[in-house]
């Protein structure tokens, strides 16, 4: 397994990407058959736990190693790859060792108290162990990264999918005799053998094509790996911290609705399906694209780091728009579908379009949404993660200030909440552009944006004259998709005439190459 180059690096995860989506999907039905709706809701309630332990773990390692593996790589500095494994294995396993622990100790505290049902305690005490695993997971995830080798990581991601599904049922139905507890407890390790299964393939990967011995002189290395660990930490802190407000906002985003709606004269039952159409129908698809800008901004990190050790401003400048305008190319046709078919998705999807109103009012702001990852991943790149660390704050400040002024106010409701989330996405997203505009100097070209502005106004041209098409006959899902696969034929033409998509990026696929 060598190198790859950025798209095809992109290409790799994209694809991966799609395929574990489409896995979850099959695990999640499964849990839904075999464990029912009150199975879940354990199983659910103790995922955010894991979440939150698995981020504070990894210290936002990952993305440190990428970083730092790249530059050592561009450089031909073996030593240097080692220190920086050697420090990354000793700092995730202390934190492996802490957190475990303080799960496993603190978990009757926080089924009782917190989650409020004593039977969550069997999930959160069979998922603690998964947390050294997955530390170790990230150190190679990130090794391999660095090394611009995205199929270790794309390879494990379908494994820890597969195993999963694969032993979820008979878990569940091992221990679902003793009690609706104990399957979703199964349920649970069921997650540790797909990631252990991903973990150990990683391993043999790594055993196979090492070119470094981690236990030779360990701790000798290890002795003189501070300045490594500050080069990591000055990266990976910052990284954590942006995680650590995203997870902070997520927490306290609903009990500020709750609040805000209350004091709108809105009643709980209300409030609570308002949200729930909001966060449970919307959301969803509003992200349903960022699985190829999050494959993208993984690839881009490795890639703008190896251009910086080798001063090469001109590649840096050059990966920064490309990465916006795919990005924008992937982002912009689900924004024309989302506003312009905002009813019938949400009817074949959920049987009712009572949430179309927050589709078609927040689908055109969300389209920042799409280059935002890269243009974090940039910073994070160019050791900049401080200053994307403070955008995420500002913007999840903002929000959360204009959640409760909005939605408390009884003319705006639920519908404030809607706006003050599009207004977060659109603050984080500028700011990461102001911050690259002021530091390095980047900024959009104007040739670009018109480019952009053509692009959506044709596609939703073409979509409006389709949806007049559909509305005029019998609706049905199968005409439906042949409209949209219309739009999406014409739109692909669209980015090949506006050369979104280039001859040259083309030519780096090797499937396509053949045919250039």
């Amino acid at each position: 397994m060598t190198k790859q180059s950025f798209l095809q690096g992109t290409l790799i995860l994209i694809f991966a990407g799609m395929i574990t989506r489409f896995l979850g999907f099959v695990n999640r039905l499964v849990l839904a058959r075999f464990l029912g709706e009150e199975g879940v809701g354990l199983y659910m309630m103790a995922l955010p736990t894991l979440f939150l332990v698995m981020t504070l773990t990894q210290l936002g390692l990952p993305i440190a190693i990428s970083k730092r593996v790249a530059e050592a790589d561009a450089k031909n500095d073996p030593y240097k790859v080692k220190k920086i494994l050697t420090v990354s294995l000793i700092i995730t396993g202390i934190s492996s060792i802490i957190f475990t622990t303080g799960m496993m100790l603190g978990a009757p505290i926080i089924a009782k108290t917190l989650l409020t049902d004593d039977r969550t305690l069997y999930p959160l005490l069979a998922i603690s162990p998964i947390i050294p695993i997955i530390a170790i997971s990230s150190i190679l995830r990130g090794y391999f990264q660095g090394k611009q080798n995205m199929k270790p990581q794309s390879y494990s991601m379908v494994i820890e999918q597969i195993v999963r599904i694969t032993c979820v049922a008979l878990f569940i139905k091992l221990f679902l005799p003793f009690g609706i507890e104990y399957a979703a407890g199964g349920a649970m390790f069921s997650v540790i053998l797909g990631e252990l299964a991903s973990l150990l393939f990683m391993i043999y990967l790594f055993k196979r094509k090492k070119t470094i011995k981690i236990r030779y002189r360990f701790f000798s290395y290890l002795k003189t790996s501070k300045k490594t660990l500050k080069e990591l930490f000055s990266i990976a802190l910052p990284s954590t911290g942006s995680r650590m407000i995203g997870s902070l906002t997520h927490f306290l985003e609903p009990i500020l609705v709750a609040q805000s709606l209350a004091i709108a004269g809105i009643s709980t039952t209300l409030a609570t399906k308002q949200y729930g159409e909001l966060t449970g129908y919307v959301m969803p698809l509003l992200f349903l694209p960022t699985f190829i800008t999050q494959s993208l901004s993984v690839a881009l990190v490795p890639s703008i780091s190896e251009a910086e050790a080798n001063k090469y401003n001109d590649l840096i400048h050059y990966r920064i728009h490309q990465s916006i305008r795919i990005s924008f190319a992937s982002g912009a046709i689900a924004t024309i579908v989302l506003s312009l078919f905002a009813e019938p998705i949400l009817i074949y999807m959920y049987g009712t379009d009572n949430a179309s109103k927050f589709l078609i009012l927040m689908a055109p702001f969300f389209i920042l949404l799409y280059i935002q990852a890269p243009l974090q991943a940039t910073l994070q790149a160019l050791d900049l993660a401080k200053p994307a660390m403070w955008n995420s704050l500002i913007g999840a400040g903002c929000k959360l200030i204009m959640l409760f002024l909005l939605a408390s106010n009884e003319k705006f409701g639920i519908m404030g909440v809607a706006l003050a989330m599009c207004m977060g996405v659109v603050l984080v997203t500028l700011l990461h552009l102001f911050s690259l505009k002021k530091i390095i100097h980047f900024s959009i070209p104007f040739k670009d944006l018109v480019k952009m502005g053509i692009l959506l106004l044709l596609t939703f041209g073409v979509g409006l004259a389709l949806k007049n098409i559909y509305v005029s006959t019998i609706p049905n899902i199968f005409l439906f998709l042949l409209v949209l696969l219309v739009l999406t034929i014409v739109y692909i033409l669209l980015l090949f005439f506006l050369r979104f998509i280039t001859k040259e990026e083309l030519k780096q696929i090797p499937f396509i190459q053949k045919w250039i």
